[in-house]
């Protein structure tokens, strides 16, 4: 193998640009690093000197002549826009239709034999904002006990409940009661169970205790090649409960970019072979989402303030990857997720520097170089491992 380690670090969300048919999804001027950096000026050293400048002109956030790493962009090549389907095609797994999304709510034959199955009634049942509708709804629930379900721009089914109202061990039976009845044309990608505190008007998400229930991915994705290989994995985030926990050995909980950045510089100290997969969720869930753009650059240039450390504890034989799943311009008035090319930025201390890696024609070309790296090989995918080696 090339290099002995490799971290994956997917900030969520983080576009750079509308992707050529994002006219179709009515994402046409998407561009949230674009954007972003166009009405709020970034402080992005870190990421500069990696080569994020070089990806394309970006307003503030100038080309480095000699960037440590190597660059460039991904193209999404299954059709949606969410969570599930850029991870899996990171993976390797290119879906032929999307997941199914309810912008008006889950119909009847969704909701009818979930209240039947769970014993008690749903509130909500509309796309909102989890903050904004726990803060609606939760006295109502509190009151009546009833489930508030609600969905989002993802294809989710997300059902919240107050931890003091529905012990949490029934609030996970109720979302694997959701997944089992999401099922053929309502299989939706994920399962959300979303426990909150607090009393009305101080309602506080959980973030620790939520608990994701994904489809399960089709045979033969990254993580099955890699376990295949006796390659360890762990994830950081919710990247276990994306894939379902296939093929990882070790997983830590971040309910927070902060927890999750702890928890990835944690991880480096206890894993010194394989893969390190970890997902930063706030641009997506805090900041994207509600069109907070000074958190989104907040956010942002906290990673970057946070990267000294991560590429301080690297050694020769390690390899960084830093990328998204799609984007979420919060610049725009949607408060969907945005159909863009998502960037590429990989640094090792042994690796090539200053490479321009192109456009490449989907985001499985870094599942499948990280395959190669290991000796192994996704169906999907071009490895551009000979590049930066």
């Amino acid at each position: 193998m090339s290099f002995r380690r490799i971290i994956l670090l997917i900030l969520d969300s983080v576009g750079i640009g509308e992707a050529p048919d994002a006219g179709e999804y009515g994402d046409l001027g998407s561009d949230t690093l674009g954007n972003l950096a166009r009405v709020r000026p970034l402080s992005l050293p870190n990421l500069l000197r990696l080569g994020l400048g070089n990806i394309k002109p970006l307003a503030g956030l100038p080309a480095n002549a000699m960037p440590m790493g190597c660059f460039g962009r991904c193209r999404p090549a299954s059709p949606g826009k969410d969570t599930t389907t850029g991870h899996w095609e990171l993976a390797g797994i290119h879906l032929e239709r999307p997941f199914p999304l309810y912008p008006d709510g889950f119909p009847g034959e969704v909701i009818e034999p979930f209240v039947a199955r769970t014993g008690r009634a749903v509130l909500g049942n509309c796309a909102a904002s989890g903050t904004e509708i726990i803060a609606r709804l939760g006295a109502e629930h509190m009151r009546t006990g009833a489930w508030i379900v609600y969905t989002s721009a993802d294809s989710v089914f997300q059902v919240a409940a107050h931890e003091d109202i529905v012990p949490l061990p029934e609030l996970c039976r109720a979302c694997e009661i959701a997944r089992e009845i999401l099922r053929g044309e309502h299989e939706a990608g994920r399962v959300i169970a979303r426990p909150f505190t607090g009393a009305p008007g101080s309602f506080v998400r959980d973030g620790a205790t939520r608990k994701d229930y994904a489809i399960a991915p089709p045979p033969g994705m990254l993580l099955d090649v890699l376990a295949e290989r006796d390659v360890a994995v762990c994830s950081v985030g919710k990247v276990k409960d994306v894939f379902l926990g296939r093929g990882i050995r070790t997983g830590f909980k971040a309910g927070t970019n902060a927890e999750g950045m702890a928890r990835t510089l944690a991880a480096m100290e206890s894993v010194r072979e394989g893969l390190i997969f970890i997902n930063l969720v706030d641009f997506d869930m805090l900041y994207g989402h509600r069109n907070d753009v000074e958190g989104y650059a907040r956010a942002l240039e906290a990673v970057d303030a946070w990267l000294p450390d991560l590429l301080g504890r690297m050694g020769r034989d390690d390899l960084l990857m830093i990328t998204a799943d799609h984007g979420c311009d919060p610049t725009t008035e949607s408060t969907d997720h945005s159909r863009e090319y998502v960037p590429l930025l990989v640094f090792g201390p042994g690796a090539a520097a200053g490479r321009d890696l192109g456009t490449r024609e989907s985001l499985s070309d870094i599942g499948q170089t990280i395959a190669q790296n290991f000796g192994t090989h996704l169906e999907k995918g071009t490895s551009f491992l000979s590049a930066i080696v």
